[in-house]
């Protein structure tokens, strides 16, 4: 018995999305696999993340989502004001 390491033979290789080349990682925005040379790296919050280029082509970056989520704490804030309101011209 040899004392290397045992090999698994390889294993499929997840190839991307826009070109034949392995791919690197998931598109942030659609979860394609993309190679290094097929996404765009955008700064969003406190990471950066890879888009693929048809997602920023199409200008469906990060923002929109991150939009979305501050409507909502947005919501939740002015709907607990309403009720602290309520609660204060009944008393």
């Amino acid at each position: 018995m040899t004392g290397g390491l045992l090999t698994d033979g390889g294993g499929p290789v997840v190839r991307c999305a826009l070109c034949p080349r392995p791919a690197s990682g998931p598109c942030a925005r659609c979860r394609r696999s993309v190679c290094a040379d097929c996404c765009e790296l955008v700064h969003g919050g406190a990471a950066t993340f890879a888009l693929c280029l048809a997602c920023a082509r199409s200008d469906r970056g990060l923002g929109r989502p991150w939009l979305g989520l501050l409507g909502w704490l947005l919501a939740i804030v002015a709907g607990a004001l309403a009720v602290g309101v309520g609660l204060a011209l009944l008393t």
